[in-house]
């Protein structure tokens, strides 16, 4: 049953816990007659900033896909407004096809984007390394969740090879895992990215206090660019001054992507005035969301 299955994806209960918390924020805002970027600024005593940094991730391995079809998807995403997109790597059968795919992608955007890398967590600490020295010679937006989100010891030693930013936590369930992440993972402040999803990780409230441990360790929540590429972190990120959010442009729909009136112009989005998370502004979704309540 677990064939596939990313490394620390084991969050029933944290997921079940984040839905119905998501669900809860909804409908207080909608009581409030306001979107809940708002609500959650007035709570903080700040002004949402409703100009969201968001990036397309894509880039999946599929039988018979190309370097061809590879360029052409992140080409596509560039036409959408895209300023950064990210591909899987890991996946090829030797890391040097893996740099092919690279210098393919990254030859096709030039300086119009930024690549990031994600590897979801297949790598032991040996793999780490070598794509690691791999990586570093080319100027990317990040290398992603290289190891076991758990084996923060894999993460540390990867900081000495690394010199690039790095970005991990889509895997972590609660505040007590973020501090161990930052108190032993190595992850550094002044250039590395938290991926922490709070669909995953029990909902808004368990975010909060995780916000809170990354302030006593003197990190700016501008360094969180949530997983998932979800309305419900979108309106985190715009209420609470979080560094962006991920994107699945043609992935997972009809829950990806944005309400119908929002673009992607120069690799951010702004937030629509929808009370409330905003479901109902994306047509497809909220038909959707209808017809499983039915």
């Amino acid at each position: 049953m677990m064939k596939n299955e990313k490394p620390g994806g084991h969050g029933e209960r944290s997921v079940a816990v984040g839905t119905l918390d998501m669900a809860i924020w909804d409908a207080t805002a909608k009581i409030a007659g306001m979107p809940l970027l708002h609500l959650l600024a007035d709570s903080k005593g700040v002004r949402a900033n409703p100009r969201v940094f968001v990036y397309a991730a894509g880039g999946y391995y599929y039988p018979g896909k190309a370097l061809d079809a590879l360029k052409q998807e992140m080409r596509g995403y560039l036409r959408r407004g895209y300023t950064v997109v990210k591909m899987k790597i890991g996946g090829a059968s030797i890391i040097e096809e893996d740099r092919r795919r690279i210098e393919a992608v990254l030859e096709e955007i030039g300086s119009e984007a930024q690549l990031a890398v994600d590897a979801n967590g297949r790598f032991d600490l040996e793999t780490g390394i070598a794509y690691a020295k791999m990586l570093r010679d080319y100027p990317l937006f990040w290398y992603e969740e290289v190891g076991d989100p758990l084996d923060y010891a894999l993460q540390a030693a990867l900081s000495e090879f690394y010199p690039g930013p790095m970005a991990t936590g889509e895997n972590l369930f609660s505040h007590q895992d973020v501090r161990n992440l930052l108190r032993y993972g190595g992850m550094r402040p002044d250039r590395d990215y938290l991926q922490f999803d709070c669909a995953l990780s029990y909902g808004l409230c368990e975010y909060l206090r995780t916000l809170e441990v990354l302030e006593q360790f003197g990190w700016s929540p501008a360094r969180c660019i949530p997983h998932g590429g979800h309305q419900m972190s979108l309106n985190i990120a715009a209420g609470l001054g979080l560094g962006g959010n991920e994107s699945y442009p043609d992935l997972f729909q009809p829950y990806g992507g944005f309400p119908d009136a929002v673009r992607v112009e120069q690799g951010h989005i702004v937030m629509p005035e929808l009370p409330g998370i905003g479901f109902e502004g994306k047509s497809d979704l909220i038909a959707e969301m209808r017809a499983l309540a039915e």
